[in-house]
């Protein structure tokens, strides 16, 4: 556009209504948080690699949507920063970050379709689009005094369209009378840095737990749990040094310093929080608790940038005590 017709525009502005002035105000402020969505994803383009065959040998190819373009000098292919990631072919960057906003904040699906301008079924798409990536997002290495206790949660096909039983009016309550078929378990282990790390099973034992604590629990950590069978037989099968809390003798603290406090804590926390949600389907279980997690990691105050970087690359996250932002 010519400069002459730049200013002609502008004088124009000084003439619209009030109507009109609100209308041109959204159109650019929706132009301008494109910009800014598509700058921050763009940002960290030296890291790139092509997501096809991991070369680092790429040249730049263009720009479409705001966003660079690449091929890859070795497979030939063109891609852009959002290739092979859970925000791959989503429209509406605009809205990216106030529906982040509405991940922070724990909206309900139709709260945050209100708040963004979307339909229901895109919000649907969306949560778990941008937290696909969370249930990576975990600490390699727990060490310390580490605290561990399970969750039990009734199994749960919510929004299923087709199921393999008889419908259940009100569902199933997380109570012992569940049957064992329509029960999960989700494992929590937290050390006292606040690492927290967490596992859907849909059987649980000693043998199911053992692949991720084994890697998990450093050597010298001291494995402080309740005297429940699954925990004694592993620890004893694993040689692991073992704090136990026994609940008949009504033990919840030993030495001031052996307890299960946090974790307790954390998983009150975890249920005040998913009570808002009426149930979750438990294919999305790990979704919902790795949300918390990534919440709590931040004690609350993850920006809403952050949430879309991690949606876009977890690894860089994917360590024990990766920055924390406040504000």
């Amino acid at each position: 556009m010519k400069h002459s017709e730049i200013m002609r525009l502008i004088g124009l502005v000084d003439k619209l209504d009030t109507k009109h002035y609100n209308q041109l105000k959204a159109v650019i402020e929706k132009r301008d948080s494109v910009k800014f969505v598509s700058r921050l994803l763009n940002d960290d383009s030296k890291n790139i690699s092509c997501p096809y065959c991991k070369s680092l040998q790429l040249s730049k190819w263009g720009i479409r949507n705001d966003l660079q373009r690449y091929k890859c000098k070795s497979c030939k292919r063109t891609f852009n920063t959002l290739t092979g990631t859970p925000l791959a072919h989503l429209h509406k960057k605009g809205r990216w970050l106030s529906y982040a906003e509405c991940i922070k904040k724990g909206m309900s699906i139709r709260m945050a379709a209100d708040k963004c301008g979307v339909n229901k079924t895109t919000s649907f798409r969306w949560r778990h689009r941008f937290l696909a990536n969370e249930t990576v997002i975990k600490p390699k290495v727990l060490s310390g005094i580490v605290e561990v206790n399970e969750l039990t949660f009734a199994w749960s096909d919510k929004g299923s369209r087709t199921l393999k039983r008889k419908a259940r009016k009100r569902g199933y309550g997380a109570s012992k009378y569940i049957p064992s078929v329509m029960k999960v378990f989700s494992l929590f282990c937290r050390d006292r840095g606040k690492n927290t790390f967490d596992n859907v099973y849909h059987k649980f034992g000693a043998e199911r737990i053992k692949p991720e604590l084994l890697n998990l629990i450093s050597k010298d950590s001291l494995f402080c749990s309740l005297d429940k069978e699954t925990y004694l037989k592993y620890t004893r099968d694993n040689k692991v040094r073992h704090a136990i809390l026994s609940i008949s003798k009504g033990e919840l603290k030993k030495k001031d310093i052996v307890h299960i406090n946090n974790i307790l804590i954390y998983q009150n926390k975890l249920k005040l929080w998913m009570s808002r949600f009426n149930g979750v389907a438990t294919k999305y279980l790990d979704n919902y608790l790795s949300w918390f997690r990534a919440i709590d990691e931040f004690d609350f105050r993850i920006k809403p940038e952050t949430i879309l970087l991690r949606a876009k690359r977890p690894e860089e996250y994917n360590t024990n005590h990766f920055s924390k932002q406040s504000g």
